[in-house]
């Protein structure tokens, strides 16, 4: 198997262990995905709710085929990728599959009306937020050397950039 077609499926499967549990199973074990009436009776948190949602879904879908198709691996820290992947939505934002994964519960929990799901999704940010931290940016600075430096000199770690960052 030549290593493209082992990225593609070493990501599909992590896409259904890591983000599917994280995202998908522990946010329905938590609202059962039962419409309660609306967070603070603020019905347009709704439509917030459903648009994290169809962002979020896009954005993991865009971050994982990239990191399989131009960076030749998987999110998976046990089959990283060859290349340090800064095309496509990582020109905007550092940790866009971090950002897709909490917008999916962010998302649930508004159109669910699930305070539950909605402290869940504080804690998965924080708890990313430290990893990033502590393991994660270290790992790539040490594995990318002046060419994860430059990118992170330039591209914020969680607010989108309004333009895209392009390497030199």
């Amino acid at each position: 198997m030549n290593d493209k077609l082992k990225a593609i499926a070493g990501s599909i499967v992590f896409l259904f262990v890591a983000p599917g549990i994280v995202a998908g199973l522990i946010p329905w074990s938590i609202t059962g995905w039962r419409i309660e009436p609306s967070l603070w009776g603020i019905e347009p948190l709704r439509w917030v709710g459903g648009l994290l949602l169809l962002l979020g879904a896009v954005l993991l879908i865009e971050t994982f085929s990239r990191f399989a198709l131009q960076g030749l691996g998987t999110p998976a820290p046990i089959a990283p990728t060859k290349t340090l992947v800064v095309a496509g939505s990582y020109r905007f934002v550092r940790n866009p599959m971090y950002v897709a994964v909490v917008s999916l519960i962010l998302g649930q929990a508004l159109l669910c009306g699930s305070l539950g799901a909605l402290a869940y999704g504080v804690l998965v940010w924080v708890t990313v937020h430290l990893f990033v931290l502590s393991y994660e940016e270290p790992t790539l600075s040490s594995s990318y050397g002046a060419q994860y430096d430059l990118y992170r000199a330039n591209v914020r770690r969680w607010i989108p950039r309004l333009t895209p960052w392009r390497a030199p």
